[in-house]
């Protein structure tokens, strides 16, 4: 297991910005490294995720908002959430993949009408 240190979740008005850090602890390579969402009553889902080569993928509901980045060497992700909406409120979970997937415990975004 590694561990994730997850900060930056907050309150936040809607169309107001946070942005989101994960750093991992690991001398292992870590693969794709990614944020993902759960909002009371449903299911986690993919938020963003960026392979070791800079690759991005981002759910449909937060394109053009958020921007997922990556410092390699810090073994560090980064979400940056702008124009957000009160739908955007959720547990963000970090997620960094070596030959297992590891998470994080969870940082609360909450978004204010």
């Amino acid at each position: 297991q590694v561990p994730l240190v997850e900060s930056g979740g907050g309150l936040a008005q809607a169309g107001g910005s946070l942005r989101l850090s994960c750093a991992a602890s690991t001398i292992f390579t870590i693969n794709d490294m990614g944020w993902y969402r759960q909002a009371p009553g449903k299911q986690r889902e993919l938020v963003a995720i960026i392979t070791e080569s800079g690759t991005t993928r981002y759910a449909d509901s937060v394109k053009g908002r958020f921007t997922i980045s990556r410092d390699s060497a810090k073994n560090t992700v980064y979400l940056q959430m702008n124009s957000l909406k009160p739908e955007d409120t959720a547990v963000y979970y970090c997620m960094a993949e070596t030959i297992y997937e590891n998470w994080g415990q969870g940082t609360q975004v909450t978004v204010s009408s």
